[in-house]
């Protein structure tokens, strides 16, 4: 999509984790007859973000993924945190001609189109906002690429979300960590 300042917007799907609570991979996990990570490709692509781009660690996620039309990068550094992901999918975009991305997870099956529409639509730094809290879904402009690209660790870009301007997304702090947030999920969204 076209972001305010006439560029394309990119959708960075974080989706490199290892699901350790959970039990088994959430990418993987099925909720209303896909999975979640082909749920948020299918949102992105209908938020008409260009190009979707989904950051895995597990390289049986590349083929099934290729068929819904997004660029799915493996990260082999994915154990050194979140910031690698956000890195490897920046990075991506930015060479690639992006002049903004929208940094997403795969387990939060609050997020629609409309919401990521309205977090690019502001053209400035803009998170999610939920739980008394400012989280993803969040809309970077090129201007913030070289902050992004200087993370470090698992903190992934709270830091950078202090100033930025928010967009309630309700029932975003659901996300899907443990068996009982599934279980929620199923009961919400299913």
């Amino acid at each position: 999509m076209r972001c305010g300042y006439g560029g394309v917007t990119a959708a960075v799907i974080l989706a490199a984790g290892a699901s350790t609570r959970l039990g088994e991979p959430k990418q993987l996990v099925r909720l209303g007859g896909e999975t979640l990570l082909e749920r948020a490709v299918r949102v992105a692509h209908e938020a008409e973000l260009s190009p979707v781009i989904a950051v895995v660690h597990d390289a049986a996620l590349i083929e099934r993924l290729q068929s819904q039309k997004a660029e799915v990068l493996l990260n082999r550094r994915y154990y050194e945190g979140m910031s690698t992901s956000i890195q490897s999918g920046v990075q991506w975009a930015e060479g690639r001609g992006a002049s903004g991305v929208v940094i997403m997870t795969c387990d939060q099956p609050a997020v629609t189109a409309e919401h990521l529409r309205k977090l690019m639509a502001t053209g400035q730094l803009t998170a999610s906002a939920y739980a008394g809290r400012r989280g993803v879904p969040v809309y970077f402009p090129e201007s913030s690429f070289p902050e992004l690209l200087r993370l470090k660790g698992d903190q992934g870009a709270r830091e950078l979300l202090r100033d930025a301007v928010t967009i309630e997304l309700p029932g975003g702090e659901l996300d899907i960590d443990t068996a009982p947030d599934l279980a929620e999920a199923i009961r919400r969204f299913q």
